[in-house]
């Protein structure tokens, strides 16, 4: 068992070389080093594009559980002030993909040097903030000849507090959409607004209009979030904008919700293109399918922390967030859970700061959940 100093050491190293989505050699060479350290006689190892698959041979194998964590960084400039901040200017592991990372490696570690009947499958997903490696990786040869009977996953969570996980049965994460959507016109002095068509009125009108999807068109008992984060239009103050790109997210709880919200986005659009004789183009960008947890692998998830850990584990509530890992969901029985890391700044933000202290208590806890399910032959 890797020391909680040893996995500190692992996550700060980690932590410097954020690198985003199918660019992440530096971090896969990171793990393939790590890997090549250790005893080999049962491990198998195997290279995709920029992740890896790493298998741990059982003694008498009658299943295979698969552990993913994914390792992309985030295009986003680190403000934390660590000494260990990110060598990658723009780039940061905002999202906590540097503790994940770390887990795996920690668990991995532990099953190398203490064999149980089943094999085990760790999977070092490239591309999960984009544009999506958990639908690849799926549907690579590889994973084809390793498909796991059971598979998990972690996402840290800054708002709980460190010693503590959530989850729940069903939906844990909601369906995401991007939405990129491009407006042209005509442009032309600022004087002559009558000679032109002017996007920056068109975009804003549209982003004023976008809001009014949620609040009209999908059922108040149901959650939908309809997200404008970028606006990009204009050179300088006296031009009139010929272009304007508005980049967005969508995010639902139901398939059948985030088609009507689709739906309602292209009849507005084109309304905008009548009114503001333009042209647009809609692009939906990675779609991400919902993160759904096997009913009773959760529930005996959750029984097994509650009875044979030190963890707090409580029920939470569905949320907005956006996980890949929902296509593996989607074929194989498994869980995602949130893990606490106490953090007093959120995901995505530049000066997330998690707990390391979590570090260890997700790879004990991992590593002897996933030796109760390895040795239930």
């Amino acid at each position: 068992m890797l020391s909680l100093e040893k996995l500190i050491n692992i996550r700060r190293d980690l932590h410097q070389i954020p690198e985003i989505g199918f660019q992440e050699h530096k971090t896969q060479q990171y793990l393939l080093n790590y890997i090549a350290q250790l005893p080999s006689e049962r491990i198998e190892v195997k290279k995709w594009r920029t992740g890896i698959f790493v298998k741990v041979n059982g003694t008498n194998p009658k299943k295979m559980i698969g552990y993913r964590a994914d390792i992309d960084g985030l295009p986003i400039t680190e403000e934390t002030g660590f000494e260990f901040v990110s060598e990658h200017d723009g780039n940061m592991h905002a999202c906590g993909h540097d503790f994940h990372m770390t887990i795996a490696l920690g668990i991995f570690t532990h099953f190398v040097h203490k064999p149980v009947n089943d094999d085990l499958l760790f999977i070092f997903q490239p591309a999960e903030e984009g544009p999506g490696g958990a639908e690849l990786m799926l549907q690579s040869e590889i994973m084809k000849d390793w498909k796991p009977d059971l598979i998990t996953a972690l996402h840290i969570a800054p708002e709980l507090p460190e010693g503590t996980i959530a989850t729940r049965p069903g939906l844990l994460f909601a369906n995401t959409s991007e939405l990129y959507i491009d407006l042209v016109g005509k442009g032309g002095h600022a004087a002559y607004p009558h000679t032109t068509q002017d996007m920056i009125v068109a975009a804003c009108s549209l982003v004023t209009q976008l809001q009014t999807i949620i609040a009209r068109n999908v059922d108040p008992l149901d959650s939908a979030v309809v997200t404008i984060g970028k606006i990009t239009s204009g050179t300088v103050q006296n031009i009139i904008a010929e272009k304007a790109r508005l980049e967005g997210t969508i995010r639902t709880l139901s398939v059948e919700s985030m088609q009507k919200v689709k739906e309602r986005i292209e009849a507005l659009v084109k309304g905008v293109e009548i009114g503001y004789s333009c042209r647009a183009e809609i692009d939906y960008g990675a779609m991400y399918h919902q993160v759904y947890n096997h009913e009773s692998v959760t529930r005996d998830f959750m029984k097994y922390v509650s009875s044979n850990s030190h963890v707090n584990v409580i029920e939470c509530k569905e949320a907005m967030t956006g996980e890949d890992f929902g296509y593996m969901l989607e074929e194989i029985p498994g869980f995602m859970f949130w893990l606490g890391v106490d953090s007093p700044f959120g995901l995505h933000h530049s000066k997330l700061a998690p707990n390391e202290q979590a570090l260890e208590t997700a790879v004990n806890l991992m590593s002897d959940y996933l030796t109760f399910k390895a040795n239930q032959n």
